[in-house]
């Protein structure tokens, strides 16, 4: 068993190294910028407004089976969970505080990512034998390129995407639900799996619907509630907050000095780190969120590849800013050793114990409070992502099915028996087995994404050249045709 972690360790450096998928992830996103005119910039504010203010579909004859909103929701809900909390703890502990730059870099340059993806999703999606709407890098793959390559990626991805789903949105969620749970009420990690598969199950085995409504109505006040907490205590630590700022910059492309406890990181390390961090919480670049997208009712990929984008903002502009800050501020990820705290295994402790340091400073009962609420928090935020992903491993297992729904039950099945074993796995290796299965999934999505590129730019040139494409309720036939 220690070889083979030991193999499996030497794939993830190799796919998560300095020739591999960090310059292919960056370069995909900063070529999609350059093509798309900076979009991510100049049209936020109208894809906000079309999530958080419009939040509903086109026109009452848009195909789909969820709202604009409800598809944004599942994408949150899938994206906004232990790489929030466990994976921002992970890597300010590792790679010190130049990671969240790196997360910042991914997440910008994610936007645009996030933006093809979705519109492609969108543009490329069919129904299945249930009339349901299924879409992703799979179908883009498979029918925006020509020949035997399209259909290779397409189904590469989806064997990777069906896979990864037992990593990244199941395994790593319920791990860290049993231990913060475990370490705060002390019950065993065995029976929180128990309650945590009873609880999935009851959502899953509804489908995506089930699962929409359930996003919409509990990721709003899940993201609220936690930036709200962070800045309380950013508030309370805002003598540091330009000196953690000015570490973030100067450490991005230095590495981390020995200073206290910490062990010191290599720039290399702190650039992989903050990387692959950033592409666990937001998984921009992916493919999943074009998942989402595809179950969208809209006439216009466009304006779903808009709202789909606002899904990377919030969580890696917004959230994680907000958590690593907490983070740096508190000091406690340069004296791990002395506060009790390794980092490398142990990030929702170092995020729990930064909030608990700073609400202390107010009261020791409000910073007992702020243990208690990450541990509630991660569980939240997992839950909500352990839905989202078993959407995404389903639709894999649809298309590898050819269109057929024969393997979504025993799918479903297996997903929900998984969250147990994860809950009572090694930490180590379930972190070690996501990061790969994550490469893995996003290879095949970003060389289709480069290839794709012009479909993306015209789709796109076609939509704003039209007078009237700020009006959602102008159905805009000519422009997806």
């Amino acid at each position: 068993m220690d070889h083979l972690l030991e193999m499996a360790e030497v794939l993830r450096d190799v796919i998560w190294g300095p020739y591999v998928l960090i310059p292919l992830l960056l370069l995909t996103g900063v070529f999609l910028t350059i093509r798309l005119n900076l979009l991510q910039f100049t049209k936020l504010g109208h894809a906000l407004w079309l999530a958080f203010v419009r939040r509903k579909e086109d026109h009452h004859q848009a195909e789909g089976d969820i709202s604009h909103y409800q598809a944004l929701s599942t994408a949150l809900a899938a994206t906004v969970g232990v790489g929030n909390i466990a994976g921002v703890g992970l890597a300010i502990g590792i790679g010190g505080p130049g990671a969240l730059f790196w997360m910042w870099l991914t997440g910008l340059a994610g936007m645009a990512t996030k933006y093809s993806e979705a519109l492609l999703g969108v543009k490329y999606r069919v129904k299945d034998e249930k009339g349901e709407q299924a879409g992703g890098p799979m179908y883009y793959l498979r029918n925006g390129l020509p020949g035997r390559f399209g259909y290779f990626l397409g189904g590469a991805f989806a064997i990777f995407g069906a896979i990864a789903a037992f990593g990244i949105g199941n395994g790593t969620q319920a791990e860290a639900v049993s231990s913060s749970l475990n370490n705060v009420t002390g019950v065993d990690q065995r029976i929180i799996g128990v309650v945590l598969m009873v609880l999935v199950a009851i959502v899953i085995l509804g489908g995506i619907k089930s699962i929409g409504r359930f996003a919409s109505a509990i990721v709003p006040f899940m993201i609220i509630g936690f930036i709200f907490m962070n800045l309380l205590v950013l508030m309370i630590n805002w003598e540091q907050i330009l000196p953690a700022f000015v570490l973030v910059f100067t450490d991005a492309f230095t590495g981390t000095s020995a200073a206290g406890g910490f062990a010191g990181a290599g720039l290399m390390l702190v650039i992989r780190t903050g990387v692959a961090r950033g592409i666990f919480s937001n998984e921009s670049g992916l493919g999943t969120g074009a998942i989402a997208a595809a179950s969208a009712k809209t006439t216009q990929p466009v304006r779903q590849a808009m709202v789909s984008m606002t899904q990377t903002f919030i969580d890696t502009i917004i959230m994680v800013t907000l958590t690593a800050l907490m983070i740096i501020t508190s000091g406690l990820w340069n004296a791990n050793v002395s506060a009790g705290f390794d980092p490398d295994d142990k990030g929702v402790l170092l995020t729990s114990g930064s909030m608990e340091q700073g609400l202390s400073m107010l009261s020791p009962a409000l910073g007992t409070f702020g243990v208690v609420f990450i541990a509630c928090a991660v569980a939240v935020f997992a839950y909500t992502t352990i839905l989202g992903w078993s959407y995404y491993g389903e639709r894999c297992m649809v298309y590898l099915a050819k269109g057929r729904r024969t393997l979504v039950l025993p799918y479903r099945l297996l997903f929900i028996a998984v969250v147990y074993v994860g809950a009572t796995a090694s930490v180590e290796s379930v972190w070690l087995f996501s990061d790969i299965a994550n490469g893995l999934m996003a290879l095949p999505n970003l060389v289709g994404l480069i290839l794709l590129s012009p479909v993306v730019v015209a789709e796109t040139r076609k939509f704003f050249g039209h007078p009237q494409w700020r009006n959602p309720d102008v159905i805009m036939d000519d422009v997806s045709k």
